[in-house]
């Protein structure tokens, strides 16, 4: 009996200093589970890869280095280019967005394993419009898992033409890749067939718009797939759409950031319902409750947060303010949310440049 007993406590410990070991081993959690800012160094050209903004953008050599919790530097090489639309252009952006490319052999046993292709938000006219446009993902992480998960961090900058020279570590954020984040949520990412606002789940649609009003983003479309991914329950063919890229929110308030003309909006801070027109405002109390139940976490998140301007948390938080007393006051509610109805207004609206229907 106590042979048996010694042996179930040896083989217990080790299974715990094997589960142990392939931990030290990868390093970490999976990457976008952790909330520590990771410091990273990208060597090469940069000089050419920031200038390649026009045209398809084509892919550079590249490394990506970081000390592992053993202060030993991993270096692992990849491919990266330039993406995006907007901040893509010249003249607009000191930084234009990336898109790294891995190979997943070179990956094993790094912070990246598992990671294919992933998006870099760059600082487009300052790292802290950065920050905050990080913060406007993690409310959405708040008020569902069915939003992109985003990996804060410093980045270093070693161009290999010593035509840019950076003193500083700046930030910078990863995004989750899509199909990443669709198999998390048990579902797949929809194909590129025309949808329509009205296709999505309803409940998901309006917790989705009104997140899109809370932040005061009015740049995103269903059916133009502007700033949004569709995903789909492949067991029931249920469509949720997932918001992203939101540097012109007003939130965010980035000095390039303008209302599309067509929306005869003053200010990106100014709030406009974008969603669909539905009369009946029943259809909104389930969003109401889960905003206002969360109420307390996403202030908890500015409040608690490191890398924001004090004056910047405490103009935020009386922004969303301004929210919640919409929200709780019926009358109001119903005057900004039953926008889209009106014949006159641009609820509606179809964007400039957007593609035609």
């Amino acid at each position: 009996m106590m042979l048996k007993l010694r042996f179930v406590l040896i083989f217990g410990l080790f299974i715990n200093n094997l589960a142990y070991s392939v931990q030290t081993i990868g390093q970490t959690a999976p990457l976008f589970d952790s909330e520590e800012i990771l410091e990273l160094t990208i060597s090469g050209d940069i000089n050419r890869l920031v200038k390649d903004r026009k045209g398809k953008p084509e892919y550079d050599e590249m490394t990506i280095s970081y000390l592992d919790q053993n202060q030993k530097e991993i270096s692992i090489p990849l491919k990266i280019r330039t993406r995006g639309n907007f901040r893509r252009q010249q003249n607009i952006c000191t930084y234009p967005p990336l898109l790294l490319n891995f190979s997943k052999k070179n990956v094993e046993n790094t912070f990246f394993e598992g990671q294919d292709k992933l998006k870099l938000v760059m600082p487009c006219k300052g790292d802290k419009y950065v920050v905050r446009e990080y913060y406007a993902y993690k409310i959405s992480n708040i008020l569902s898992p069915k939003s992109f998960k985003v990996r804060l961090v410093k980045l270093n900058l070693d161009d290999s033409s010593n035509k840019i020279k950076v003193k500083e570590p700046f930030f910078a954020f990863l995004i989750e890749d899509e199909e990443q984040m669709a198999e998390r949520n048990g579902m797949v990412a929809a194909g590129q067939d025309l949808i329509r606002p009205k296709q999505i789940e309803v409940q998901e649609f309006i917790r989705m718009a009104l997140f899109q009003y809370f932040i005061a983003n009015t740049d995103w479309s269903i059916q133009f797939r502007q700033n949004i991914k569709i995903i789909q329950n492949p067991k029931t063919n249920e469509l949720i759409a997932v918001p992203y890229d939101f540097d012109f929110a007003g939130i965010v308030l980035t000095t390039y950031a303008k209302p599309a003309e067509e929306l005869e909006m003053s200010s990106v801070r100014e709030r406009r319902y974008r969603g669909y027109c539905i009369n009946n405002m029943e259809h909104f109390q389930k969003a109401f409750a889960l905003f206002i139940e969360l109420k307390d976490d996403i202030y908890q998140l500015y409040q608690s947060s490191p890398y924001l301007e004090s004056s910047y948390i405490k103009s935020t938080l009386n922004y969303l303010d301004e929210f919640y007393k919409v929200i709780n006051n019926p009358k109001l509610a119903e005057w900004e949310l039953q926008y889209p109805c009106l014949a006159g207004g641009t609820g509606d609206v179809v964007i400039k440049g957007l593609k035609n229907e």
